[in-house]
């Protein structure tokens, strides 16, 4: 006989899913381990697959667990949302986890400060943040992803979006260098010292290349790097010049990480963050709460000098 499938099952195929770990949903799920394996034995009877198997030393989701995992994350939060008691508006109250993407600059600046006021007003609530692999809508759409940060194309229909801040690139360099010495960056110090590219692509061309080219100069890029905050620490070495938001530049200083931050002198394309929701959950209380908490977060770095541009007011 087959076995059943219930909301506890899925419960604990979505934390397989979210996790690649029979020990990490355990955890999640506040089951023990033979509890959440057991588990496992019985969602491959009820849904007639492996759902993951062995690689390694690890665990890998099969294609159909991979197909399934969207559809059964939108009927969780389905589910969750028939059960939701209206009046239970309190946070602390909470047991829950929001996913929410970011880009590689936004990361070390928006995750710590939004997970220390999350966790002082809702202990009870988790955070999942999500590396940006694609810009697509998709995940927001079928409830993998509750909020999208970053710098994307213009949004479709069902997208609601915010544009949180404006931001520009800057020059970091060590703190305690000749480079940070200097009043202001000239093209020919660019053009003198080695770069760090940081790109999630692998890119070593940028803007500043194109400025540079137009004026007959050109940079030598001496080493690639997948993401700003790593090309910010390489910068910690002497007489390496790395351009990262100027937003990433001023938290990490701010939190004492030995940089010195120069503007570029050439005119950069700017670069406009937006915060972005799905529709179906606009008016969702727990959704408009996680979104004015971001605001709230980053507007510190927003509204002080050395920071981004000003955040532009948005709906909830």
């Amino acid at each position: 006989m087959a076995e059943e499938l219930d909301l506890n099952l899925l419960r604990v195929f979505d934390a397989l899913m979210d996790t690649g770990s029979v020990a990490e949903a355990a955890v999640r799920l506040h089951l023990s381990a033979p509890a959440t394996s057991r588990a496992l034995s019985r969602l491959r009877r009820a849904m007639n697959d492996p759902i993951l198997v062995r690689a390694g030393r690890g665990l890998v989701p099969t294609p159909y667990a991979q197909h399934s995992a969207a559809t059964v994350k939108a009927l969780l939060t389905a589910a969750d949302g028939l059960r939701a008691d209206p009046a239970d508006s309190d946070p602390s109250s909470w047991q829950r986890t929001f996913a929410i993407r970011l880009n590689d600059a936004l990361t070390p600046v928006i995750a710590p400060r939004l997970t220390r006021r999350i966790a002082d007003e809702a202990p009870g609530v988790r955070l999942r943040f999500v590396r940006q692999a694609a810009k697509d809508g998709d995940l927001l759409r079928d409830g993998s992803i509750d909020l999208d940060i970053g710098v994307a194309d213009p949004a479709p229909p069902d997208i609601h979006t915010s544009t949180l801040f404006t931001d520009h690139f800057v020059a970091v360099v060590a703190a305690g260098s000749a480079l940070a010495r200097l009043p202001h960056l000239t093209v020919d110090d660019l053009c003198r010292h080695p770069h760090i590219s940081a790109s999630r692509r692998g890119l070593a061309r940028g803007p500043l290349d194109d400025a540079l080219e137009r004026i007959g100069r050109s940079r030598r890029v001496a080493a690639v790097v997948p993401s700003y905050a790593v090309g910010a620490l390489m910068a910690l070495e002497h007489d390496l010049i790395c351009l990262i938001p100027r937003v990433t530049a001023h938290h990490l200083i701010a939190r004492g990480v030995p940089l010195h931050s120069h503007e570029v002198p050439f005119d950069l394309p700017t670069a406009k963050v937006e915060l972005r929701w799905h529709r179906r959950v606009d008016n969702d209380p727990a959704s408009q709460w996680l979104r004015n908490r971001l605001r709230e977060a980053i507007h510190p770095l927003t509204h002080t000098p050395g920071g981004a541009g000003t955040a532009t007011a948005g709906p909830a």
